[in-house]
């Protein structure tokens, strides 16, 4: 069985995916063979201080190591480990990047913004696009929101800003950040008419799960106001306790659902589509694209 790994280190929490490869008629596809998440919250740090905690450090090391353990039982043949805005915001990164790889074995890579949407692409989400329709594309994470236009199922516009869950919880968001993301947004939409949302990230994917949406269909605006209403009204306690949400999902949860209602009000976006992957799930695609595809179309 060929295998897989994707590493995302992001802003709230470090994932590995490890992915069985299967190859059909219609190329090749992966299904999800293991799945761990680790709440490491990197951004605290990186937004209020510019740097990581030596603590946050040696818990990111052991996580890496565990990862690779991980990844030798699984007998990976290929992974891709990425770090975003946390990583790229901290002053230490490149020293952390050195350390990983001398006592993990790990070589971790910190992305740019357009790199980090181009590897959400590669889901290649706009195959089951509906052609009569226009996107926006909105990626909210700890750090950065991803934003992309597709028209025609086209990427056609892409920017990435420094919006994110962790950042605004941190009070680590700006005025003029938001100021320049609503110009972009309404600059690159105007003439879009039909337009729908795509939402990628796990606050969305957890909001569309509680909203108990059957699978495929959008999340409505009125929907997402609801749920978020009603979040909102409880404390951090109650919403642990009261929606069984994990301690460290229950906070971001708020200033994500406040993002995507943001940008539908802005856009007029009445509802919003919720396919179910992710960053990691991107790096896997993308190594099928770079290796297996490419051994294909070198045969050939």
């Amino acid at each position: 069985m060929l295998r897989y790994a994707a590493i995302d280190v992001g802003s709230n929490a470090v994932r590995l995916l490890i992915a069985d490869i299967t190859q059909s008629d219609n190329g090749f596809s992966f299904k999800k063979n293991t799945l761990v998440r680790v709440p490491l919250r990197l951004g605290d740090d990186a937004f209020l201080d510019h740097k990581i905690s030596e603590r946050k450090i040696e818990d990111l090391l052991k996580t890496m190591s565990a990862f690779k353990n991980l990844m030798d039982v699984y007998q990976v043949s290929k992974y891709l480990a990425c770090a975003t805005s946390s990583m790229r915001e901290a002053d230490n990164g490149q020293e952390i990047i050195k350390l990983i790889r001398e006592r993990a074995n790990v070589d971790l890579e910190i992305i740019e913004g357009q790199r980090e949407a181009n590897i959400i692409y590669a889901n290649h989400i706009e195959d089951d696009l509906d052609i009569k329709k226009n996107y926006l594309y909105i990626d909210v994470g700890g750090g950065s929101t991803e934003l992309s236009v597709f028209v025609n199922k086209t990427p056609v516009a892409s920017k990435s800003f420094d919006i994110g869950t962790i950042r605004i919880l941190d009070n680590q968001d700006k005025e003029e950040t938001w100021e320049e993301m609503k110009l972009w947004v309404k600059e690159q939409t105007k003439y879009h008419k039909n337009l729908a949302g795509i939402g990628t990230g796990g606050n969305i994917n957890k909001l569309y799960r509680m909203a108990n949406e059957k699978e495929g269909m959008p999340l409505t605006f009125l929907k997402l106001k609801s749920l978020y209403n009603q979040l909102n009204s409880h404390s951090l306690k109650e919403r642990i306790q009261v929606f069984g949400l994990n301690p460290d999902r229950a906070d971001v949860i708020i200033p994500a659902a406040e993002i995507f209602i943001t940008l539908m009000k802005w856009t007029g976006i009445k509802q919003v589509y919720v396919p179910r992957v992710g960053m990691a799930d991107g790096i896997i695609n993308l190594l099928i694209e770079e290796n297996l595809t490419k051994e294909i179309l070198d045969k050939e």
